[in-house]
């Protein structure tokens, strides 16, 4: 429980705001490693069974054959009886924010004559639409 200890103060976390789940997703690192937290994370803690979220099955399959390693470390840090099972969820793919690009209209790169002329009637219908809204809502 000393670990568990550190640890809180490593957060700057008072141990009475700490809940059961937030300790556990703090002990979560210092038990399986930087490198390994980095490619999982505990989502929730029911009971006595801390869920935790992987990338795909292959991860799944590879943490279920250390549970008996990891458990251990576990307990060492947060005490018996919080931590008593794990479960490995693989979790939804997540992507990297994109980056937002404005396309400049041109009407340049349109060769057919009746097309450039349908795509600037558009466009200049459009930006006249625009301004009578900017200045009914002005």
């Amino acid at each position: 429980m000393q670990r568990a200890g550190r640890l809180v103060t490593r957060l700057k976390m008072k141990t009475a705001s700490l809940s059961s789940e937030e300790l556990a997703a703090a002990a979560w690192p210092a038990a399986v490693g930087k490198r390994l937290a980095g490619r999982t994370g505990p989502v929730r803690l029911f009971g006595q069974k801390l869920v935790v979220e992987v990338e795909d099955g292959t991860w799944q399959r590879q943490l279920m054959t250390l549970t008996p390693q990891i458990l251990p470390k576990l307990r060492a840090i947060l005490g018996p009886g919080l931590v008593e099972h794990l479960e490995f969820r693989i979790g939804t793919p997540r992507r990297e924010p994109a980056r937002a690009e404005v396309a400049e209209p041109r009407a340049d790169g349109i060769e057919d004559p009746i097309f450039k002329l349908l795509y600037l009637n558009s466009r200049a219908r459009s930006e006249r639409e625009q301004q009578q809204r900017e200045r009914k809502s002005a």
